[in-house]
């Protein structure tokens, strides 16, 4: 497999690759605390990871997430304004795993344990700003096209 997504968290975006052509650039938003490893630290974890897996192929837009399962509610305004302050996981949900033994896995540094996704996030959250619990948000057609493009074990290097 020669492709390979790359989180540049100065500069907020994600970036697909194949080898060293560039198939997609993205803005994104990551964690508000900065980059770091520790569980509960809100922070979003450095490093070599993997796509550990991929939830939610073929569900429609704005399909909403709790503990990794669609909970048959489709986000709208009515749902958000029902829920104010939810941190909404939508769409679609790339779960990452670290594969750097003590620095982003096992222990208190676990990127799998710490439940760090690349997911959806809802339309007005800002991208290219970091404000997220330590996920990389995205925008919904962003997240599809690069979910159809990262199967398991598609690496990724977050870059802090």
């Amino acid at each position: 497999m020669s492709k390979k997504i790359v989180v540049d968290v100065a500069a907020q975006t994600l970036m697909l690759l194949d080898g060293s052509r560039l198939l997609g650039r993205y803005l994104v938003s990551t964690g508000l605390n900065g980059v770091g490893e520790q569980s509960g630290s809100g922070c979003t974890p450095r490093g070599l990871h993997r796509v550990r897996l991929g939830i939610g192929d073929g569900c429609p837009v704005g399909t909403v997430f709790r503990g990794r399962r669609p909970t048959g509610e489709i986000f709208d305004d009515a749902l958000a304004a029902e829920y104010p302050g939810r941190d909404w996981i939508l769409t679609r949900i790339l779960w990452l795993t670290g594969c750097e033994s003590g620095r982003n896995r096992g222990g208190p540094v676990d990127t799998l344990r710490r439940f760090i996704y690349i997911h959806g996030t809802p339309y007005w959250e800002p991208m290219g700003e970091p404000r997220s619990h330590g996920c990389i948000r995205m925008r919904d057609p962003d997240l599809i096209a690069l979910f159809d493009q990262a199967p398991r074990g598609t690496p990724v290097e977050i870059l802090g």
